[in-house]
């Protein structure tokens, strides 16, 4: 099945809205409103992810939980919050303590009061970390923890943001229930814009619960080449916008200052902004 993105760049900000209105009222009103971010490494995925809760937390969008779901963990860093450990870590003591938990606690109790202590707690948004990927063993029980507890942060947050890697595996395995809107992110490049189209066709072969898509071109020099955009025209998909490339976000990256300090007149910022306004993405895509 060809999976198109809903998304031009043209769209209204009115209609936008009314469709991620229809989206709040199909969901329900005790789940979180769902984005996820994928694709490849080093497109800036995970700068775009921190802007989008930049973006949220300002317009009273709150609170987050922004989860980060790439083994190659660093959203903590975009967002200026200290790990000390992850989901990743938890899964590998579980299945090292060979059932025996402190006190004599089930493994599903202790792994419920540890999962709380994950989480840090910010202002404005709470951050998770997925962390590691499986090592050896048999994760079926530790992964069945994982998705009911990642399922039951959709009755507790509005919103929930999560930071994917290209395979998409923490949504493959079904530890979010469904997602409202997937943001896949390119470079300006043929490989990048191809990778994006594989993340797509395998989140329709996943079968995955996916209602809307948007790809987001990033770090683009002027505009778009002519070249690539026919590239995105003829693999099915449309582009919802651009971000240009921002030299105060490599900026603050070699100081290891967190993206939510940005300025508000950052390139960056403008255009992503104005994406997510055109995308519908407002405070009342979560109200009940």
């Amino acid at each position: 099945m060809r999976r198109t993105l809903s998304y031009a760049a043209a769209t209204s900000d009115s209609e936008a809205t009314q469709e991620m209105d229809c989206l709040r009222r199909n969901r329900g009103k005790e789940m979180a409103f769902n984005i996820a971010v994928a694709g490849k490494g080093g497109v800036g995925k995970t700068s775009l992810t921190g802007l989008l809760i930049r973006y949220m937390i300002n317009n009273g969008m709150t609170p987050v939980m922004a989860i980060d779901a790439d083994a190659n963990a660093n959203l903590h860093e975009v967002l200026g919050v200290a790990v000390e450990s992850t989901i990743g870590d938890l899964r590998e003591e579980l299945l090292g303590r060979d059932g025996a938990q402190p006190g004599g606690m089930p493994k599903e109790t202790y792994f419920e009061m540890m999962l709380h202590q994950l989480v840090a707690e910010c202002p404005g948004f709470d951050l998770l970390v997925m962390g590691r990927p499986e090592g050896p063993g048999c994760y079926c029980f530790v992964n069945n923890l994982i998705r009911k507890y990642s399922d039951e942060l959709s009755t507790k947050y509005p919103y929930i943001v999560t930071d994917n890697e290209a395979g998409l595996e923490h949504m493959s395995r079904r530890t979010t229930q469904n997602t409202d809107l997937l943001f896949v992110v390119s470079d300006p490049s043929q490989r990048g814009i191809r990778t994006a189209k594989r993340v797509l066709d395998l989140a329709a072969e996943l079968k995955l619960d996916i209602k809307k898509t948007a790809l987001i071109l990033n770090r683009v020099d002027g505009e778009p080449a002519p070249a690539l955009l026919n590239l995105i025209e003829e693999e099915g998909m449309v582009l919802a916008g651009w971000v240009p490339a921002d030299p105060g976000i490599t900026d603050y990256d070699l100081r290891g200052e967190p993206v939510l300090q940005l300025p508000d007149d950052s390139p960056a910022v403008v255009a992503f902004e104005e994406i997510l306004k055109t995308l519908g993405i407002s405070p009342g895509v979560a109200a009940g």
